[in-house]
Order: C-alpha cells, then sequence, then structure tokens
C-alpha cells in the first residue's frame, strides 16, 4: 500500500474522515511497519557527501541577509573554536545534507536544530522545574528522523572532542537510539492525553546523579539555579542605576542601546506582542512598565539575527523586574528543503511549533512584528533555566544526558506525530540503533572536515572575523 493512500496514517481532511473510527494502535504500528518497504532502517546508516554537494561555507555565507552585519565575525569565530561549535551552528548545512538522505515518509513537527546542547531545565508557569528541549527557531514539520540523525551527530561529535574513544561514542549514540525506541514504543500505548501531560521531571535528572553518587551537588546545582536563574538575579547583573534611575548596563558589542529603536517602535512592537497573548495573560503583562530595552548577542547560529532585552518592572513594592527576549525569526532552514509551512508570520511559527513540542511552555510566549516588517518572538529572558555543561562529563554521564534528550525527543514527537507508526516503523530489534551510530560516526567526520573549511576560510580571508569575540553567552 502506497504511502498517500494509506488511510492509516492520512490526517483528517474532511469531517467525514473525522467521524470515521479511530485505527488500533495495532494497525498503526502496522502502518509503520509497512514504511520500512520504501526506506530500510538500515538505509539510515550511511553518509556519502554527493558529489553536488554545495560548499558549506557558501552556505553560512548565504545567511547573511536579515543580520546585523558588524556581528558576524563573532559568529564565525564562535563556530571555529571547535567541531561541536561548528555542528550547533551550522543548521542548514546539516540539513541540505539529510535532504539528500532517504527519508522514512512520517513527518511530525521537528524541532528542527535538535542537537545537545538545545535541551535543559526551565521553570513552568505553574513552577515546577522540568527538563525538555528549549530551542526552536528552526522548528518545522518534517520526517521525524532528521531530528534524531542532527541530536545523534551532535553527541558524536561530543564524545569526540571530550577525548572519549569511537567505541565510546558509538554506544553513546546507540543509549541515546535505544531510549528514543523505548519511550516511543510506551508513547504508543498510552493515551492520548497522558502522552500530552507526560514530563521529565527534574527529580528524574537528579536520580541519574544519584547513581554515580552525586546527589547532594545535583540538589545545590538546582538551588543555584534558582537563586540565579531569575529576574532578580538578573537585574543585579544586568543593570545599573544612571542618574537615578535604571538602565540595563551596555556591553559593546555584547549588549547595546541602537538610536533606532526608540520608544515609538517599542510601543508598535508590544501592542502588536500583546494581541499575540491569551487574555489572562496580557493582563497580567499590563501590570508591569516598560523601563528600558537593548540589542543582545545570544547562541552562535543566531549570532547577527536581531535579538532584544526588554526591562519590565512590576507595581509591586521594592524591585519587581521582568526580562523579555524579543528575538528575530527568519524562515526555517528546513523551508527550503521540505517546503512552506502552515504560518506566514515566522514568529508564530516558533510559538506554535514551541508550544506543541514543549511539556509546558514560557507563561509570555507570544509573537510581534518589528520596523520593516521583520519576524520576532517573545519570551522570558531568564525563569530558572538552566543548561547542562557538555564539556564536563565523563563517559557514563554523557551517556546518561544522551537518554535524557533521546526521552524529551520521543516525547516531543509523541506530541506532534504518532507514536504508534513511528515505533511500527523502528520496531523491537536494533536495527535502526546501529544504523543510527554508523551515520553519526560518519557525520562527525564530515563536520570535522567542514570546521576545518571554516578555520581555512578564516585564514585566507574569505571570512572576516575581524572583530576579538567575547566569551560565549549562556543560553
Amino acid at each position: 500500500m502506497s504511502k498517500k493512500t494509506d488511510p492509516v496514517v492520512s490526517l483528517y481532511h474532511d469531517w467525514e474522515t473525522f467521524l470515521e473510527p479511530a485505527a488500533q494502535p495495532s494497525e498503526r504500528m502496522a502502518a509503520g511497519k509497512r514504511f520500512r518497504s520504501a526506506t530500510s532502517r538500515k538505509s539510515h546508516g550511511t553518509w556519502y557527501p554527493p558529489s553536488h554537494r554545495p560548499d558549506p561555507i557558501a552556505l553560512l555565507l548565504s545567511q547573511h541577509h536579515n543580520r546585523v552585519e558588524k556581528l558576524l565575525p563573532y559568529r564565525y569565530k564562535r563556530m571555529a573554536s571547535s567541531p561541536l561549535a561548528f555542528l550547533r551552528g551550522s543548521a542548514l548545512v546539516m540539513a541540505r545534507d539529510l535532504s539528500y538522505m532517504p527519508k522514512s515518509g512520517i513527518n511530525v513537527q521537528l524541532c528542527g536544530d535538535c542537537h545537545l546542547s538545545n535541551f535543559g531545565i526551565f521553570a513552568t508557569p505553574e513552577r515546577n522545574i522540568i527538563f525538555d528541549l528549549n530551542d526552536f527557531d528552526e522548528t518545522h514539520p518534517g520526517p521525524w528522523e532528521w531530528d534524531i540523525k542532527r541530536l545523534a551527530a551532535s553527541f558524536a561529535v561530543a564524545a569526540l572532542e571530550n577525548g572519549f574513544s569511537i567505541a565510546t561514542a558509538e554506544r553513546c549514540v546507540q543509549s541515546l537510539s535505544q531510549s528514543y525506541r523505548s519511550h516511543m514504543q510506551r508513547f504508543c500505548t498510552m493515551r492520548a492525553l497522558e502522552v500530552w501531560y507526560d514530563r521529565i521531571d527534574w527529580e528524574v535528572v537528579v536520580k541519574h546523579l544519584i547513581n554515580l553518587g552525586r546527589k547532594d551537588s545535583a540538589e545545590a546545582s538546582l538551588k543555584a539555579w534558582k537563586r540565579n536563574r531569575t529576574h532578580e538575579g538578573a537585574l543585579e547583573r544586568l543593570t545599573e542605576v544612571v542618574d537615578g534611575k535604571r538602565r540595563i548596563k551596555d556591553n559593546e558589542p555584547l549588549i547595546s542601546h541602537p538610536e533606532e529603536i526608540t520608544k515609538h517602535v517599542m510601543h508598535d512592537v508590544f501592542v502588536k506582542y500583546l494581541k499575540s497573548l491569551p487574555t489572562y495573560r496580557r493582563q497580567l503583562l499590563l501590570r508591569y512598565r516598560f523601563v528600558d530595552v537593548a540589542l543582545k548577542v545570544v547562541g552562535i547560529g543566531s549570532v547577527g539575527t536581531k535579538c532584544g532585552i526588554v526591562l519590565l518592572e512590576g507595581e509591586g513594592e521594592g524591585l519587581d523586574p521582568l526580562f523579555l527576549q524579543i528575538k528575530q525569526a527568519n524562515a526555517s532552514v528546513l523551508e527550503e528543503f521540505i517546503g512552506p509551512g502552515e504560518f506566514e508570520h515566522h514568529g508564530q511559527r516558533v510559538v506554535a511549533g514551541q508550544r506543541l513540542l514543549q511539556s509546558a511552555s514560557d507563561l509570555f510566549l507570544g509573537w510581534t512584528t518589528g520596523p520593516k516588517g521583520a519576524h520576532f518572538y517573545v519570551r522570558q529572558l531568564m525563569d530558572i533555566k538552566g543548561s547542562v555543561p557538555v564539556d564536563e562529563l565523563d563517559a557514563i554521564t554523557l551517556s546518561q544526558y544522551a537518554e535524557l534528550c533521546a526521552r524529551a525527543l520521543a516525547h516531543a514527537h509523541a506530541r506532534s506525530g504518532d507514536p504508534a507508526i513511528i515505533y511500527g516503523y523502528l520496531g523491537e530489534s536494533d536495527a535502526f540503533d546501529e544504523a543510527l551510530s554508523k551515520f553519526a560516526l560518519h557525520y562527525a567526520k564530515q563536520n570535522e572536515k567542514d570546521h576545518d573549511a571554516l578555520v581555512k576560510a578564516i585564514k585566507s580571508g574569505r571570512v572576516n572575523t575581524s572583530r576579538e569575540p567575547a566569551k560565549l553567552p549562556a543560553k
């Protein structure tokens, strides 16, 4: 049966289809298994760059439009610092490479830039601490395996960069794949609402650390995150009092106050942003007052895109700060290879994808439009957010971290796609696990070559890094 006519995997195209009885998990798993006839699990295991593969440096240079030119040297300097940094900043390069590979034919909402540094802990609106995906700039519908292949490649690169053997890197990726597969199996036997409400609580992360006798450090880390990763903690680090008024501190070129961002511009941006929020959250935000706004450089691949931080002040006694981040949203790098999605506004695309994929999303997550029609999305800058220091992990904890990331990714895909169909494709054997580990190691070598090409391009002057970059900022 062809993929296009299979009734089990078709979407609800009309009301009559919606009224038909739902297919049972066993039927949907059987449908997933049928996809193997067109694209075997083994076929995902190799990576051979095609003869017509574009120059990766040319692809990176093609992203200069809609970016602040004076900040681009920082992007390339950061990407050149290590193979993992290069991978983090080259989502476009890998998206094109994945487009050359066999596709399962099973689509979900993709993270789009699924690497090991785009996971972390954060507070839900109910003030619970959870672990999940935390970056959705490139989110877009597409083949589920694109996310896990990028995630697997990032772990292979990180393992080798940390000085571990090829065998250790391979085992790490296999642990990742096994975790994804086992949790997808669990999700396909659960009710839809049970899948939706599933989450990875902080206690699960602590449990992994307890196995290594590190409970105290885990609990201490959580306390430190709660203490420092808050709006109050950011107030001391990011602001100063000048002439009796609080303002965001300049730290050129990472943080600056450009003249073109006027109060009139911010008024228009905020009015459009408020309209994107649910009524009750809009009312909460209106209890705050605007204090200051500045541009702030973030990340690696995002360097050069327009990103602002806004300081608001509440109406209560004493200091009641709220920091928001307004980040530019361009078209997803996946769109060129998969086709356009349903959203014309890319800020709305990011917000919709985040709400679909995350177990719980930011209280003030919304979107807006800036000067000259630029698209932006808005979220809190600091709300007990933390990331895992990958370069400090040993072989065991790196593998455990891979299992956690895979679980979070499986949940995101189960929320946006059909877990029974995906698990039906994966099956009970380790065929896909072995294929994924082979691909990850092959692509780690490709990524190393591309990183070397960037280093050479910098030395030759083809890529400009004339400005001295600052230390990578925290997410």
